[in-house]
């Protein structure tokens, strides 16, 4: 409440009524050690309802993590620690970026399946000791046969499972049989809009037990608070029950014991007032002055730093047991799970494939060959796709079906084939989350138009620095009869205009085997984030670049694939499958005695990384006569060819063709780039 009057602004009624809640996890059930919070033995804690923010930092806060109470003090201001939602990376103690309503729950079935399939590498068979979070051998710390398993902790709102991504994630829970995963609900039934039933009357616990979810409900004690000895009940049972996610319905009140401000909407999103305060302090018997936290309370709670460092000197050992005791799983476990090096990466461009020049090649089959041969390199290497496996090309062979414990005949927890349906939203987030834990490598597929499903994902990936790779094929209008429906026309603008993605259309199948390598290496060069993979569905011709060139030109994001040396009146910009047309439209204008410089640009963003001598080389600024192609929106273009510059592009929507007749129709052709190569030599007055 203090936090929230200081800022003048806040969530505090979930957070007040939560902090029991809250105050059970951290003291009692939370693995963790928060002198150390990326000791890997520990349990994950999301909060799904990231604008209770305030409850995940005091905790924080009382536990040890190293805030303070001006950091509270500090809540959602400038430059603290404390900022509004909890963000990854800003504050000791938080496991990911939530705000997103839905993201979290989703984000943590990630999690989750990143944990399972790490303790399925303990076992070497799949399963086993240590492969669920209630199995009796995998809590058996020190008896050389596993470790204890680890849990991931949710707590989330009513929203959060409103939201449809929820619906998706659950049924992923549920059918991986994540019992490592226990989510908390806060069934206050108060939005901000007034009570739920405005908006719903569905059976919430039935739907989830219904995907496979053990259900356990906890109503409110005699005085209208939580029941803490109930709770603390179903977290046990929860984390005991194999072979199902948990599901705990936990009836509250909004703002207890807030006398006027209890079950009201208002509580949701505005600060309650100095006299609310000060009845709500009265009535819970506390200090009236703001931040008070008495010498034997903060003695009390920092008792966790005690157990922390027990659990974790417990699981080390553990580990160091089962090391021993197998060492060859141990080298391989090892072997899986460390960060990819530059001597890795360039091991795995060694085995790449090569591509003929000239053989007509889909960069979506190119990204095909490329993952089998990076798997057979990098174990780290684990993905999926939106039942797009076969479209795609994203399927590892002989890999195996990531399913769970008892399946191992098609795979089993080690599994490197992840069958998300097609549940976009949520194999985005459980991508994140699989990035969080850190262990793997993840990729995951889909047709570009879908990516729409995946934004709010995506976003957050963005915000969070996630290491993912997303396939997107089937990359424009010649996709063919499918039709508009199916056609992405402004997804390359919308996903390059968000921060921190790199969006790469390779222009061959030279190209895109030199985009999954920069995709790889990016983050051992500090680069981290997501990438994207923009995929041609049909042939395309492999140009003659030496390959070195290509994956230098690639890693910059812009280079000369034609022209270099030479003296060029107009500068032809293009990406995936219009660098093949820019080419014809060179050798055409080169007909009427007109110099073209060919640039193919897979990724603006790396492109705009580059120092400036670097970018002049490759678009010299005296030559201002430009025509950008791409069968996509125009939009984003303009920074690079200038006022003068014209556009060979599609801004309305595809229509239903062979992949050739949608092209020409849309005009997409040689003599359309020769026409605007024209016009734009004709803006600056050099014909």
């Amino acid at each position: 409440m203090d936090a929230v009057e200081s800022a003048g602004s806040g969530h505090p009624g979930t957070a007040l009524a939560l902090a029991p809640v809250a105050h059970l996890l951290f003291q009692r059930h939370i693995r963790h050690d928060p002198a150390d919070a990326a000791w890997e033995g520990r349990d994950r804690f999301v909060l799904s309802c990231g604008h209770a923010s305030i409850l995940q930092y005091t905790q924080l806060y009382f536990t040890g993590y190293g805030l303070d109470l001006d950091d509270l003090r500090s809540f959602r201001q400038l430059g603290s620690l404390t900022p509004g939602h909890p963000e990854l990376g800003h504050t000791t103690g938080v496991e990911m970026t939530t705000g997103p309503l839905g993201q979290g729950v989703a984000t943590a079935v990630g999690m989750a399946m990143a944990l399972k399939r790490d303790e399925g590498r303990f076992t070497g068979d799949s399963g086993g000791s240590g492969s669920g979070s209630g199995s009796g051998s995998g809590d058996n710390a020190g008896d050389g046969t596993g470790i204890p398993a680890r849990t991931v902790w949710v707590l989330c709102s009513d929203g959060d499972l409103q939201e449809g991504i929820s619906y998706e994630a659950g049924a992923l829970a549920g059918r991986h049989r994540l019992d490592n995963l226990v989510v908390v609900w806060d069934d206050n039934s108060i939005q901000i809009e007034g009570s739920t039933d405005l908006t719903t009357r569905e059976d919430t616990a039935a739907r989830f037990a219904a995907q496979g979810w053990y259900v356990q409900t906890v109503g409110l004690g005699a005085d209208g608070d939580i029941d803490t000895d109930a709770l603390d009940g179903a977290l046990s049972t929860a984390h005991a029950t194999e072979g199902r996610p948990s599901l705990i319905v936990l009836k509250s009140q909004i703002a207890w014991p807030a006398p006027h401000a209890v079950n009201t909407p208002a509580a949701h999103g505005a600060p309650l007032g100095a006299a609310e305060v000060a009845a709500t302090k009265a009535l819970l018997g506390v200090a009236a002055e703001p931040f008070t936290v008495p010498a034997d309370v903060l003695e009390h709670t920092r008792a966790a730093l005690g157990r922390g460092a027990e659990l974790h000197r417990a699981w080390d050992k553990a580990l160091a047991e089962w090391s021993a005791a197998h060492p060859e799983r141990a080298a391989a476990r090892e072997r899986a799970i460390r960060p990819l090096d530059a001597a890795e990466v360039a091991g795995a461009e060694a085995a790449l494939p090569a591509f003929e020049t000239g053989a007509s090649i889909a960069p979506r089959d190119a990204s095909g060959q490329v993952i089998q041969a990076l798997a057979a390199r990098l174990p780290r290497l684990w993905g999926g796709s939106a039942d797009l496996g076969d479209s795609n090309r994203t399927t590892i062979a002989d890999g195996g079906s990531f399913l769970p414990v008892g399946e191992e005949q098609n795979g089993g927890p080690a599994g490197r084939n992840i069958h998300w349906g097609v549940r976009e939203h949520a194999m985005a987030a459980a991508l994140n989350g699989i990035a969080i834990v850190g262990y793997d490598t993840p990729f995951a597929g889909t047709f570009l138009v879908f990516s729409d499903y995946e934004r709010p994902s995506l976003r957050l990936a963005a915000l969070m620095r996630l290491p993912v790779v997303h396939v997107w094929s089937h990359d424009s209008v010649a996709l063919g009869a499918d039709g508009p429906t199916h056609q992405p026309i402004e997804h390359l603008a919308s996903l390059r205009a968000m921060p921190g993605l790199s969006v790469v259309r390779p222009a061959d199948a030279a190209e895109t085997a030199a985009a999954w390598l920069s995709a790889l290496a990016r983050p051992g060069a500090g680069r981290p984030g997501p990438v994207g993979l923009v995929l041609a569905r049909q042939g395309l011709p492999v140009l003659p670049t030496p390959a070195e060139a290509v994956r230098e030109g690639v890693a910059r994001g812009a280079y000369v694939v034609a022209g270099a040396g030479e003296t060029a009146d107009v500068i032809l910009l293009a990406s995936g499958s219009e660098v093949a047309l820019a080419l014809a439209g060179r050798a055409a204008l080169a007909e009427r005695g007109i110099g073209a410089r060919v640039v193919s640009v897979p990724c603006k963003d790396w492109f705009a990384e580059q120092d400036a001598a670097y970018r002049d080389a490759v678009l010299p600024p005296s030559v201002r006569a430009r025509v950008v192609v791409e069968a996509a929106s125009v939009f984003g273009w303009h920074d690079l060819i200038g006022d003068a510059g014209r556009a060979v592009t599609i801004d309305g929507f595809g229509l239903s063709a062979s992949a050739s007749d949608a092209m020409t129709a849309k005009g997409m052709t040689a003599d359309a780039v020769v026409a605007a190569a024209l016009e734009s030599l004709g803006a600056v007055g050099s014909h």
